[in-house]
């Protein structure tokens, strides 16, 4: 590991001006590409004391063992000159996205001298005009089959064409009329690429004009009595509304916009894109990518930009590019969007409107292909296998934990606290072994000692039932010199209805969402019942670092690794479980407010108690006076408040009488 120190720059050394830089490691090889508005600003930053640099960040520059750069004139020029780099030297610490699966396009090779239109894939070649992506390709020969009987443009590959014009016979789609046969001369070069130019101008949405036309021209056939004609043109505008169909309308037809959406979690960033042209989705397209470097939303968006529009030109970049955040700063990108299109681009965050909702479908798009391959990833059981054994070497386990639980606090400016216990066995979520626990009292005061309650209250009742299954053992080997596991003998890990116990089974580690506070707290709480086979530890979601009990450092995963990985899920899993129950609690409370059944008082006087004492139990405490002081109550409705409160006062919870404890604990 290089010392940032060793290779940082001598003061003034770096210009304060726009440019690009490149970090290189120790054999030359380039790790990282940036620009940057000023040098000066952002090299510097990278050279401060490491414990204040971003996890990844700490990493690139420990990596690397040397920096330069270029100075440009304008940002514009830094932003291409970036994009240059990235794709020639492909840097290690760069995000990099990549096809979640392989698109296919509608192409028409305008580089060729008879055009041709194709199903293509893979990387786009100059002089083609490429429609799409498409989902299936399927879908794009179904157009191409109703759009060719307007437009017969040539579809054969090379082999078929120079066969058919050896033989002076066409194909059969130039005998069926869904070929204008320029391999035979029916059309010359001229006239075919006219009709490929028409084709173009009709995917590209541009539909209105052209089918005015073509019912002007049928009306005209229809005059003259050349009904055959007026039939043909009828058909064909009926083939064109066909094709039309198959893309949805879900813009004004003159819309011209690509919308870009970003779902992300700490390591991995799913990106979507709608391609919407003339009112209608012509393409979807997606990319899953790690989180490499230290990256926020504004600059996924550059870096997917820069990955869409990077070797594209004129109409290919849309009117509009709609995006969830801006990059820092926007008239950069704005402006190289603009040198690329030859014309404005409007790129900007959609606000209200047709736009907006479209933009919250195409990020329900981004969600579900950001879940589909974590899906993918989990489900791998080689995958899960690696994610046990490198959690157990990095938390020095003696074997992997097959068994997981992690616990979660959830409240609402400390009312309605709550936590959730979520399990992992073999690295799958086991929800039918999920549990859910109120918390009550002093320890809702904050998350320390709520996470110490709810790993004594779990762990306490594993012991009773550990207890409970000991002494059936030991006296059913004295009275029936029977063993716990010989046929007949009762599952001591199951209630008489059959159903598993709470609590019957440990886990092996025992993560905390949090850092050391809310470990020590978990490990004080296994200390003092005597549990010393359970490993804890806990993920701070911050620099997701993890944490062990009398460890003054965090343990740092790659962030390549699989076990981290896992982790997050547990952590994400018992985050969501707890959050959804925090808010079934919060409705139910609402929903069933004692204020509801004081006469007179309506929903804003409600909402002004709430305010004033922020909760409803020390409303209930509260007296008359104290009541009277909430803005718009008077003292006739406050000693109304005060009497409906004192008579729906709440009853007290129900305790076990053997161990003292509140009965609270509950099942999913």
């Amino acid at each position: 590991m290089a010392d940032p120190s060793s290779y940082r720059p001598k003061p003034g050394q770096i210009p304060d001006s726009p440019g690009v830089y490149k970090f290189r490691d120790e054999h030359g090889r380039v790790i990282y590409v940036g620009k940057a508005k000023s040098l000066r600003q952002r090299l510097s930053s990278y050279f401060q004391d490491l414990a204040g640099l971003h996890p990844r960040t700490r990493t690139m520059v420990t990596t690397a063992a040397s920096v330069e750069w270029t100075v440009v004139s304008t940002e514009v020029e830094a932003l291409q000159l970036e994009y240059s780099w990235i794709k020639e030297y492909d840097p290690r610490f760069n995000v990099k996205y990549r096809d979640d699966k392989s698109y296919p396009s509608l192409a028409v090779t305008l580089n060729e001298e008879f055009p041709r239109v194709q199903v293509m894939r893979g990387p786009k070649k100059k002089g083609v005009r490429y429609f799409g992506p498409y989902a299936h390709a399927w879908a794009i020969r179904e157009t191409v089959d109703l759009m060719l009987r307007v437009f017969p443009v040539r579809t054969c590959s090379a082999g078929v064409f120079k066969r058919s014009a050896q033989i002076g016979r066409p194909c059969l789609l130039g005998y069926i009329g869904k070929c204008s046969a320029p391999c035979v001369g029916r059309v010359t070069p001229e006239e075919h690429r006219e009709l490929a130019e028409e084709f173009c101008d009709f995917m590209a949405g541009r539909t209105g004009a052209y089918l005015r036309r073509l019912e002007q021209r049928m009306q005209e056939a229809a005059e003259e009595m050349e009904y055959e004609r007026a039939a043909r043109l009828r058909d064909d505008i009926e083939a064109l509304r066909r094709a039309m169909e198959k893309n949805a309308v879900v813009l004004a037809d003159a819309t011209d916009a690509d919308l870009i959406a970003v779902a992300e979690d700490e390591l991995e960033a799913a990106v979507q894109i709608f391609h919407v042209r003339g009112g209608r989705v012509r393409g979807q397209r997606g990319w899953v990518t790690d989180k490499v470097e230290a990256v926020d939303t504004a600059g996924l968006v550059e870096h997917a930009l820069q990955q869409l529009y990077g070797e594209e030109s004129g109409d290919a970049v849309p009117k509009e590019v709609l995006v969830p955040a801006l990059p820092e700063p926007p008239e950069p990108v704005a402006q190289w969007l603009a040198e690329r299109r030859g014309a404005r681009v409007d790129l900007r965050i959609p606000q209200r409107g047709d736009k907006k909702d479209l933009m919250a479908t195409v990020q329900r798009n981004a969600q579900q292909a950001l879940a589909l391959h974590k899906t993918k990833r989990a489900s791998d059981l080689t995958t899960r296998s690696r994610a046990l054994e490198e959690i157990a070497e990095a938390l020095g386990l003696d074997s992997a934990p097959l068994r997981v639980e992690c616990f979660d606090i959830s409240h609402l400016q400390g009312q309605d606290v709550v936590a959730s216990m979520v399990v992992f066995e073999d690295g799958l979520a086991r929800k039918s072994e999920y549990r859910r626990f109120q918390i009550r009292g002093f320890a809702g005061q904050d998350d320390v000692r709520s996470m110490h309650e709810v790993v004594s209250r779990r762990f306490r009742r594993y012991l009773q039932e550990k207890q409970k299954a000991g002494e059936w053992t030991e006296e059913s080997a004295v009275q029936d010199d029977e063993a716990p596991d010989a046929p007949g003998a009762p599952d001591t890990h199951r209630d008489d209805d059959g159903r598993p116990k709470r609590f019957a089974y440990p886990p092996q580690l025992v993560v905390v969402d949090g850092g050391k506070p809310q470990v020590a707290a978990a490990q004080r709480a296994l200390d003092e019942l005597g549990v010393t086979d359970v490993a804890v530890c806990g993920l701070a979601k911050r620099l997701e670092e993890v944490w062990l009990p009398h460890e003054d450092d965090p343990v740092v995963l790659p962030r390549t690794s699989e076990g981290l990985y896992l982790l997050q899920r547990v952590r994400d899993e018992a985050h969501r479980f707890a959050i959804a129950y925090q808010r079934s609690k919060r409705t139910r409370t609402l929903k069933a407010s004692p204020l509801d059944a004081v006469p007179g008082l309506g929903e804003t006087r409600k909402q002004a108690l709430l305010k004033h004492f922020g909760s409803v139990k020390r409303l209930r405490a509260a007296t008359v006076e104290q009541i009277c002081e909430t803005p718009g109550i008077g003292r006739k409705t406050a000693e109304t408040v005060a009497a409906a409160l004192a008579a729906a006062a709440p009853p007290a919870p129900a305790v076990n009488t053997a161990t003292g404890e509140i009965m609270d604990d509950v099942e999913e």
